[in-house]
């Protein structure tokens, strides 16, 4: 999942203020009425919209997650990650070759009412899930996650797509496809033209593969990305763009139980377990989502129990965690906190078909590899994020089948004497005095690097401008916001950007999408395209987890620090706080479904919140 990399900043020392002065502080978090029984969330960055096909972003995601459902989901508390079903009636069938994957739904199961259904219950069926699946495909949808689930295989639905693209026609909808099959109203099957045995992880993510009802498309049409209607536990409520979405509980959900399978060293989760075991979901009547991009809006929010739980903006981490230990204050108030190393990476890319910093010819290799080299990874870590996260050596996050923490690359080094000695072979001099390097044939030398305005992405900024200028190297910004950014860097248009991802699956195959020829478009951002690469790519993908496949994520991350498409910086440490009224709630590994497990206290928080 795409995510931005940072977290926002704001004033320091604000740990100390009054409750009166916390209270009043932070405006852009709405307060609601007293003993709402509703889940306060802060996001880090403005949503893009909720049709799941077309999305990609992590905050976009994590509504839509909560608003459809896919067929199966992991385990709210288990760990390692544990797969159940949750619109399937159980666990998949699936041939032995991994080729063939038979899934049945359980009956019963209702679309939220909504106008399209023209005052009809709407129950899901099977031919939802391939609607949803074959919606990917569409040329009109230009779904992010086209690459991904193209490269999957199934059995006879490129030819369908290909004809929609060369005939300039809507894609067809009712043309059967061989590898997309309703065997009965509830019963499903996905054929493959090659094994895949980890096609099932493609039905645990609900928000992009919840299931989505025609009629409710062809009602919206281009309005679609503000219309979810899913089977999920929420829907939507209120939309107030890039500033606030409220989700209310779905009075047509059906019957579903909590359960889970924490480990047995969990106290936590166990206790939650018996808690809450056989009590009916959602716990709560809705979600309230503010957009809080500051991190001083989101610590301010926290304090003064405008919003339930925060993930620690990083400059208020050493003040709230002190030696990593919660702040006794906090302590006395009873806020939980947990630390843990998030299964992501954050990056920076360079747009290869960009005639400055793009190309494959070693002086545009060099140019690359001396930026990389010339990066202070070390300073961004200590003083950007204050210490809150490790030094990436490749894309593969922590957690992840082919992480191997002992590996180590030049990806992570900082060597700006080295950096120098790269531009001065490859013909980047100052030919003019002036202090900056030109291009090998005279012409300025300027690297564009896309931002967004926050207060941190400043200082990351000024880290990117020490950096560069240590070498040489003339750096220009260019300011817009989130959204807008990535509407130009999935067009092409952007020099440099920078972004961070949040694995998904188990598996560390989704982030070498990102340097996957047929992902240009879509996640591969860099428009990166190498054979070598591709090939060992899709080796991987036939592979079960097995030593062959673990050396080839490495052999992988060699050719990308080699040609450095992307400059890998780090993997995120995070602390998640939350208030004592909330129980339940557990940002897990993953998954992005968890709102419907808080409980929210709500008499307790209008108490301690005054």
């Amino acid at each position: 999942m795409i995510d931005r990399r940072t977290w926002s900043a704001g004033v320091l020392g604000t740990l100390a203020l009054p409750i009166a002065a916390r209270a009043a502080a932070p405006e852009a978090a709405p307060s609601l009425n007293a003993g709402a029984n509703v889940l306060r969330v802060p996001f880090v960055a403005a949503e893009t919209g909720f049709d799941p096909a077309r999305i990609s972003d992590l905050y976009s995601r994590q509504v839509t997650a909560h608003i459809f459902e896919s067929p199966f989901c992991y385990d709210p508390l288990a760990m390692p990650v544990k797969v159940r079903p949750l619109t399937a009636a159980a666990m998949p069938e699936v041939s032995a070759d991994f080729r063939v994957w038979t899934i049945r739904l359980k009956p019963g199961i209702y679309f939220a009412d909504d106008p399209a259904f023209k005052g009809k219950r709407r129950e899901l069926v099977a031919e939802d899930c391939l609607y949803t699946i074959k919606r990917l495909f569409d040329p009109e949808t230009k779904s992010p996650g086209f690459s991904d689930i193209e490269e999957q295989g199934i059995l006879g639905i490129d030819a369908v797509r290909k004809k929609s693209l060369d005939l300039k026609k809507p894609f067809d909808y009712d043309t059967p496809v061989e590898g997309l099959r309703a065997l009965d109203r509830y019963t499903f099957q996905v054929r493959l033209t090659s094994p895949r045995p980890r096609f099932l992880a493609n039905f645990c993510d609900s928000g992009i593969y919840g299931a989505v009802a025609r009629e409710v498309v062809e009602f919206y049409g281009d309005d679609i990305m503000a219309h979810p209607v899913g089977t999920g536990p929420y829907r939507l409520k209120q939309w107030r763009r890039s500033s606030r979405i409220v989700l209310e509980r779905n009075p047509g959900f059906r019957e579903m139980l909590y359960d889970a399978e924490p480990a047995a060293d969990d106290v936590q989760g166990q206790a939650w377990l018996a808690r809450f075991r056989g009590r009916r979901l959602p716990f709560n009547d809705g979600v309230e989502i503010s957009v809080l991009e500051e991190g001083q809006a989101r610590w301010l929010s926290f304090l003064s129990g405008q919003v339930d739980y925060v993930r620690m903006p990083g400059e208020f981490v050493n003040i709230a965690m002190p030696n990593n230990r919660l702040a006794p204050n906090l302590a006395k108030r009873n806020i939980l906190a947990r630390r843990y190393v998030n299964p992501d990476f954050t990056m920076s890319w360079f747009n290869m078909e960009d005639p400055v910093v793009g190309g494959y010819t070693p002086e545009k290799v060099a140019l690359r590899r001396a930026i990389g080299l010339a990066y202070d990874i070390d300073r961004e870590i200590r003083i950007v994020r204050r210490g809150q996260a490790i030094a990436a050596q490749a894309a593969m996050p922590p957690g992840t089948f082919g992480y191997d923490p002992h590996y180590r690359s030049d990806n992570s080094l900082h060597d700006p004497a080295r950096a120098k000695a790269l531009l001065d072979t490859y013909g980047y001099l100052d030919r003019n005095g002036d202090g900056w390097r030109e291009q090998p044939d005279g012409s300025p030398l300027v690297i564009r690097l896309a931002t967004e305005s926050s207060q941190i992405n400043r200082q990351f900024n000024e880290t990117w401008q020490t950096s560069l200028s240590a070498v040489g190297l003339r750096l220009e910004f260019s300011t817009a916001q989130w959204p807008e950014n990535m509407k130009s860097a999935r067009a092409g248009k952007l020099q440099m950007w920078t972004l961070g991802n949040t694995a998904d699956t188990p598996d560390a195959q989704n982030a070498l999408e990102y340097m996957y020829g047929l992902s240009i478009g879509s996640s591969n951002l860099a428009r990166f395209k190498l054979p070598a690469f591709d090939a060992i790519y899709r080796r991987m993908q036939l592979l079960g987890d097995t030593p062959e496949r673990a050396a080839l994520f490495i052999e992988a991350s060699n050719l990308v620090v080699a040609y450095m498409p992307y400059r890998i910086h780090a993997h995120r440490v995070y602390t998640d706080l939350s208030q004592p009224w909330l129980q339940g709630w557990r940002q897990g590994a993953f998954r992005s479904e968890s709102w419907q497990f808080a409980e929210v206290d709500a008499t307790m928080r209008d108490r301690l919140s005054r």
